[in-house]
């Protein structure tokens, strides 16, 4: 198939473009090379075959042009990060919200010539806020922000809305609520009622991978885009104790990016029902807490133990974790990296 990648030189995107290319598939790649991403470094070497074309996704011209003969887009073109802030709430609405539009405007004109692409929508674990919580009176409840009261105290974990006791944590799947509570994950929310508006009103066919931790070689360094692995290893590198927030008992899902490229690829060759966006969890399927995954890193890398600080920040989820059963069930795909395997790759032990 002949495949668009928005954001296809980015640490994700790089990926995702070696695998499609690995499978067949002639890949032209759109980039703008941020320097909020990209920093100063030059731009990336794409493999032999790959055309780069240095271009906003926001330019409707550009995103025309590079659609032209595409069979596939693959959108993963986006400011990411953090954005528990909101100074700069219109960069990340113009970026993601603009840019997604953009760009399912210019393929919704490729529908009327009967040439609908499809479209893989890179979302984000984000979208769901809190994961899934179970209380042992009330069942399976959805808990509201964390009290900053609790977190001073040193109480972590949600309560149930209901009788306020704490709650225990699950896996979260795709028909839980969407719950944004930052910047960047209502951008990301929003990018996914924009693709199932558009799947709606031209019948062609679009997914949106959920992504949870990504992680491994080629992840941004000493940026505020780093995810927590690139951080505590850049603590450890320099013999210095990774920092760790809260009590460490942060659940998370670390998949690894050639995992997370390998999802791309699924979702590229197995399109589901037209006129539907459908959503996949792409996650490993295990359970790693935030300190866990500190420790690990310090020990690949001979560092201090890590320094649970019981600091906190009032926009933080406290567990999220994925059932990716429906992407194995629907995609034929499953994560294979190990966290071992993979985390020794990230520190440059294997």
């Amino acid at each position: 198939m002949r495949i668009l990648v928005t954001g296809g030189a980015g640490f994700i995107g790089a990926a995702a473009t070696r695998a499609l290319l690995a499978a067949g598939h002639d890949v032209v790649v759109l980039d703008a090379l941020r320097a909020d991403v990209h920093g100063d470094r030059p731009a990336p070497a794409l493999p032999d075959g790959v055309d780069l074309l240095r271009a906003d996704v926001r330019d409707g011209a550009a995103v025309r042009d590079a659609l032209a003969g595409r069979d596939v887009v693959v959108h993963l073109a986006a400011k990411v990060g953090l954005g528990v802030g909101i100074d700069d709430i219109d960069d990340y609405v113009s970026s993601n919200d603009l840019g997604t539009a953009v760009l399912l405007r210019a393929a919704a004109e490729r529908v009327g010539a009967g040439q609908a692409p499809h479209v893989v929508y890179a979302s984000s674990m984000v979208v769901y806020g809190e994961g899934a919580y179970a209380c042992a009176d009330h069942g399976a409840v959805h808990p509201p922000p964390r009290a900053e009261t609790d977190l001073a105290a040193g109480v972590f974990d949600p309560r149930c809305p209901v009788c306020g006791r704490v709650l225990v944590p699950g896996l979260v799947a795709e028909d839980a609520p969407l719950d944004p509570r930052n910047v960047y994950a209502a951008t990301k929310a929003h990018g996914e009622r924009l693709l199932a508006a558009w799947a709606r009103a031209t019948g062609a066919t679009a997914a949106a991978l959920r992504f949870h931790n990504v992680y491994g070689s080629g992840m941004p360094r000493n940026t505020p885009y780093a995810g927590v692995a690139s951080i505590f290893r850049s603590e450890a590198e320099h013999g210095r104790a990774p920092r760790v927030f809260e009590d460490g008992g942060q659940r998370r899902d670390l998949v690894h990016v050639d995992d997370v490229a390998r999802a791309v690829v699924a979702a590229v060759e197995r399109p589901q029902a037209p006129g539907r966006a459908e959503p996949f969890n792409v996650g490993s399927g295990t359970v790693t807490t935030v300190g866990e995954l500190a420790r690990r890193v310090a020990a690949l890398l001979g560092a201090p133990e890590p320094v649970v600080t019981g600091e906190w920040r009032a926009g933080d989820v406290r567990h999220v974790t994925a059932s990716s059963e429906r992407a194995g069930r629907v995609l034929g795909w499953r994560a294979e990296v190990g966290l071992d395997e993979g985390l020794a790759a990230l520190v440059g032990r294997l």
